[in-house]
């Protein structure tokens, strides 16, 4: 990546916290016989998968005691390798009720991210997405001033100090929206909704969104839908972020503070 500090560029190496989506999966008896069923996909960093599965279950009340759950392995019946390590089969004991109607509404369940990083990328492909065109510019001294003109406009933060921002800017830096929410995805959803409804989706592509918190998957593949080319983030980045801002041509920049910042993609869009 490209570093931007006190007024000259470096390129470095950095490490990313690896994110990739776990599909989990129940094995349960129904009417007497046994079946299989999706439950959730969750992001994840890999790595105690397992674990995460089964507290997931304890969370949602699905089980109560460590023999509610007989087995838990990764799926055999997956296509790929990828995905055999992203989606994780929970047996549960036989005579365990399973009420899945009364507690969906707190199910994540979703085809949308697929099950494993070249699935996600493929699915925002097959949805017609396109790299982005690298027309609009903005400058270094812009991008380090994004957070303070956020921080100025966020009022549920001044008041709770509990809420995530998005903001929408010009290349100028002039703030053309602004969402507020306990979620970083609500927040940018909130903004992105605004300006849809108001008829505006098309001006996306000549802004830039700053996003109060970390840089994941999920909020890329909402820059990519929306057409903005250029994301700012306070935190860092995800490896799958980065691989989303790759492949579709979105500049991605992480760790702003007032003496500089990092870029991970899209280096072109930057003016010293």
């Amino acid at each position: 990546m490209h570093r931007f500090h006190d007024g000259s560029w470096q390129r470095v190496s950095d490490q990313l916290a690896i994110e990739e989506p776990l599909e989990i999966r129940i094995s349960h008896v129904e009417g007497g016989r046994r079946k299989k069923t999706p439950l959730s996909i969750t992001m994840r960093t890999p790595g105690q998968d397992f674990a995460l599965a089964a507290g997931f279950l304890f969370g949602e009340g699905l089980v109560s005691r460590r023999d509610d759950i007989e087995e838990i392995d990764y799926c055999r019946d997956v296509p790929s390798d990828a995905e055999r390590c992203n989606t994780v089969l929970v047996t549960l004991r036989p005579g365990l009720e399973v009420n899945l109607e009364n507690q969906k509404r707190n199910f994540t369940t979703t085809s949308a991210c697929g099950v494993c990083g070249k699935a996600s990328l493929a699915a925002l492909a097959m949805d017609g997405c396109q790299a982005l065109p690298v027309s609009t510019k903005i400058s270094a001294a812009t991008v380090m001033g994004l957070p303070g003109a956020l921080r100025a406009a966020q009022r549920g933060f001044d008041s709770t100090g509990g809420v995530h921002a998005a903001g929408l800017f010009t290349p100028g830096g002039d703030l053309l929206a602004l969402g507020e929410d306990v979620g970083r995805h609500n927040a940018f959803d909130k903004l992105v909704g605004e300006r849809f409804l108001a008829g505006e989706a098309p001006a996306f592509e000549r802004t830039a969104i700053l996003l109060s918190g970390r840089a994941s998957y999920e909020l890329l593949q909402k820059a990519v839908r929306a057409r903005i080319p250029i994301v700012a983030s306070v935190g860092a980045p995800s490896s799958l972020a980065v691989h989303i801002a790759q492949a579709f041509s979105i500049t991605l920049a992480g760790f702003l503070k007032p003496g500089g910042f990092n870029v991970y993609s899209g280096r072109s869009r930057i003016r010293d």
